[in-house]
């Protein structure tokens, strides 16, 4: 079995944590129609941060000492990362 690279996280409008983790997006995509979920749908890297990818990728650049702080990298997260969004199991909207 190969080294997994990404998963698909799926958050409920009102979740505080995630209500599912997916290896493939196919399997996330059809509980989410299954179940009828209003929801977001969001790629994420194994094994690195977002704010690191982010970094890296040149989607997110430090500008201030607060960018580098503890609490800001721990409550990071992009609009870059591809992600759906769902209402009542079907697509709202995409963004890669």
């Amino acid at each position: 079995m190969g080294e997994i690279k990404e998963v698909w996280v799926f958050n409920g409008p009102k979740a505080r944590f995630p209500s599912a983790i997916f290896t493939a997006k196919a399997d996330a995509l059809d509980w989410i129609k299954n179940y009828r979920l209003t929801g977001t749908l969001t790629k994420y890297p194994v094994g690195v941060s977002v704010y690191e990818c982010s970094i890296e990728s040149g989607n997110f650049k430090v500008k201030s000492e607060r960018d580098s702080t503890p609490d800001f990298i721990g409550n990071f997260s992009s609009a870059a990362q591809e992600h759906m969004h769902f209402e009542n199991g079907a697509t709202a909207s995409a963004a890669t």
